[in-house]
């Protein structure tokens, strides 16, 4: 059974930096974030195959978020730089055993149960 942990979200202000930090117990094909905004729906931030192999993110994080994956500690990361009041949201950790896509990752049954995150301006 995958089980995720999230930690490291917070609130900061706008420009700043956050680094959230996912611990597994079992790596999966595509590891990845999604996040989700008050009275918004689900959107994906950032995913990686297993081992941290060819990151791919949403259009609006480029540039500024890097995910990352350390299977020795059993740790997915995300930071985030530049941080904008638009992404005030919850953040979470999946995981998808055969596609790799952010419709998987956010249907995914592994996913843990959020850190929250606020950018003011």
């Amino acid at each position: 059974q995958v089980q995720l942990v999230e930690s490291g979200g917070g609130s900061v202000q706008a420009g700043g930096s956050l680094r959230l930090s996912c611990a597994y117990t079992y790596s999966r094909y595509c590891m990845g974030w999604f996040r989700q905004a008050p009275g918004k729906e689900r959107e994906g931030v950032a995913r990686v195959f297993n081992g941290g192999i060819s990151p791919y993110y949403a259009d609006s994080m480029k540039g500024r978020f890097t995910i990352s994956q350390d299977n020795a500690k059993n740790t997915l990361y995300l930071q985030m730089n530049s941080l904008k009041p638009e992404d005030t949201a919850m953040y979470y950790c999946a995981a998808a055993a055969y596609v790799c896509s952010w419709d998987s990752l956010i249907r995914s049954d592994y996913r843990g149960q959020g850190t929250p995150v606020t950018v003011s301006s």
